[in-house]
């Protein structure tokens, strides 16, 4: 059976990409052949330097995942923005990344979709993140959550809005930054407020 993984975050710069590279080498040891996708990528000066990097572990992983930089990341602007800004407004076709998904988990049996930024940031003008998760319809999101100070309100917004629209999802905290501040400042809530606390470390 095909799956799909869509990693999300709270914000950009959140660790989507380390998480992608993280679940793909897991899913690879598990014996499954694994895939890459990023629709979209901002930012973009020569080549898509998150795309490039996790298509070239892709194919270390799986050899037969033989596809180019453009099928993995089809949609590239110049502009570190949200896809509708870089965009220039102009309307990014969903139905292209439908079709790439469709065209790549025939080479694979676990595909990992990156995000762009949050889950609110916009595609379209009226068609953001959350909206490409719900017509995906992944086997399971993945929200990757940061480890900083003010992180509570973004975790929780963020989950709020996943159980608002039905979608399922597992949550992991990125211990990247204000790591020795976080077991005073952010940890003694989360083990107050939830039943399990998970590390993209741990994985």
């Amino acid at each position: 059976m095909k799956e799909i993984y869509f990693i999300t975050a709270t914000n950009t710069n959140i660790g989507k990409t380390k998480a992608c590279e993280i679940f793909l080498k897991k899913f690879a040891k598990d014996g499954k052949k694994v895939g890459y996708l990023k629709p979209i990528e901002t930012g973009v000066i020569d080549i898509p330097l998150d795309g490039t990097l996790l298509l070239n572990l892709t194919k270390e992983l799986n050899p037969s995942f033989d596809v180019s930089i453009n099928d993995v990341v089809p949609f590239q602007y110049k502009l570190p923005a949200a896809p509708f800004v870089a965009s220039n407004t102009s309307n990014i076709d969903i139905k292209i990344i439908k079709n790439k998904i469709e065209e790549l988990l025939k080479l694979c049996d676990v595909l990992i979709v990156e995000g762009a930024g949050g889950l609110m940031v916009p595609i379209n003008k009226d068609y953001f993140i959350y909206d490409l998760i719900k017509d995906i319809q992944p086997t399971k999101t993945i929200l990757v959550c940061p480890s900083h100070l003010g992180s509570i309100n973004d975790t929780l917004l963020s989950q709020n809005l996943l159980k608002q629209h039905n979608i399922k999802f597992d949550w992991y905290i990125n211990l990247y930054k204000d790591v020795n501040d976080f077991e005073n400042i952010t940890l003694p809530f989360y083990k107050a407020y939830f039943d399990r606390i998970r590390y993209l470390q741990d994985i």
